[in-house]
């Protein structure tokens, strides 16, 4: 069995300001007794979107910072060193010693990425999303799946909701039906089971497949980083509310090359990683506000809201979904799943 990472300590270390300053504080004597370790962290975004700088170099820059410099981190933009399909293996292989990216990617290799990435109606809130992972110990079942594939996980980082564009009005079950979506892992298994019709396109192509009818809607994380995509310019409607109150991404690194740190440098990673994940989802929130208002004032686009039926339909399939995950990894998944459901009778809905 690999070396088991540390555990952090619950110190409060969720407001940014002060949390960077006070592990920094921590961790500078031990920064000049063992010198430097520089690592390259590569990311699933283009440098042209805005978050690129301002969640994921803030954060490269927040753990040099945290460790006084004795662990550095070079940001990557994606397909920097390796195609962003690629990353989990070269990270694995020690030809990339880190990434900021998006389970959805290896959930057919891990799919315990599933849980990481989040189901849709499992939780609305930021909260709800750590005590799934921290509290009830989600994140240790998922991160004995990454283990097995030689990746430590490092934990989840909040990127708001998951938020659909579309060109056709949902408000109903019905308005699913032939509704054809971009859409990717769990959210696509869900949406065949409302009716819609899931197809996959590449990032780059997605614009184009808006424009000219290719699909009829899509999602790309939340509402923000859709804007950051474009999305607002070829499509009519936003749809309230979002499926996933938390869409995370992840930050993994090699676990060969988290064995080579200290413990107390893991540990402030590890809590770097949550606080990270705490700021970007304010972040991220209050710009998806802020773009969801100007796409009425400024684009002429609507908010459409689904009614109560399609929102329980959209639940029920969900959990679905996750009792398919369950059967087919129950290693990992049929752990996760119970912990799953048992959420969602603390949370009243079931």
């Amino acid at each position: 069995m690999n070396q088991k990472p540390t555990t952090p300590s619950r110190r409060h270390f969720l407001t940014g300001t002060t949390a960077a300053l006070t592990i920094a504080a921590l961790a500078a004597p031990p920064a000049i007794a063992q010198g430097t370790t520089t690592w390259r962290m590569q990311t699933h975004w283009p440098t042209g979107v805005w978050y690129y700088e301002e969640v994921f170099v803030k954060f490269c820059n927040r753990v040099t910072e945290a460790t006084g410099g004795e662990l550095t981190i070079t940001p990557v933009q994606n397909d920097g060193l390796v195609r962003t399909g690629e990353a989990l293996d070269a990270v694995r292989r020690g030809l990339l010693e880190s990434a900021f990216i998006y389970p959805a990617y290896w959930i057919g290799r891990i799919p315990a990425a599933a849980h990481l990435n989040g189901f849709i109606g499992m939780w609305d809130t930021h909260e709800e999303m750590a005590a799934f992972m921290y509290e009830m110990g989600a994140l240790d079942i998922i991160r004995e799946a990454y283990a097995a594939q030689g990746i430590y996980q490092a934990g989840p980082v909040s990127y708001a909701g998951l938020a659909l564009y579309s060109n056709r009005p949902l408000r109903t079950v019905a308005d699913f039906a032939g509704w054809k979506v971009r859409s990717t892992g769990p959210a696509a298994d869900v949406f065949i089971k409302m009716g819609a019709t899931p197809v996959s396109i590449p990032g780059a192509e997605l614009y184009q497949g808006l424009q000219t009818g290719v699909v009829d809607g899509a999602h790309w994380g939340s509402t923000s980083t859709g804007w950051g995509m474009n999305l607002h310019e070829v499509n009519k409607y936003i749809v309230r509310p979002d499926l996933v109150g938390h869409l995370n991404g992840e930050v993994i690194v090699g676990l060969d090359t988290w064995s080579k740190i200290s413990p107390e440098i893991q540990a402030i990673f590890n809590e770097v990683v949550r606080a990270t994940s705490a700021d970007a989802s304010a972040h991220f929130l209050y710009r998806d506000m802020t773009y969801a208002q100007r796409f009425v004032d400024e684009k002429g686009g609507e908010l459409t809201q689904l009614d109560d039926e399609a929102l329980e339909n959209l639940r029920r399939y969900s959990l679905e979904v996750v009792d398919e995950y369950s059967a087919k990894d129950p290693d990992y998944c049929g752990k996760l799943g119970p912990m799953l459901h048992e959420l969602q009778k603390l949370r009243g809905l079931v």
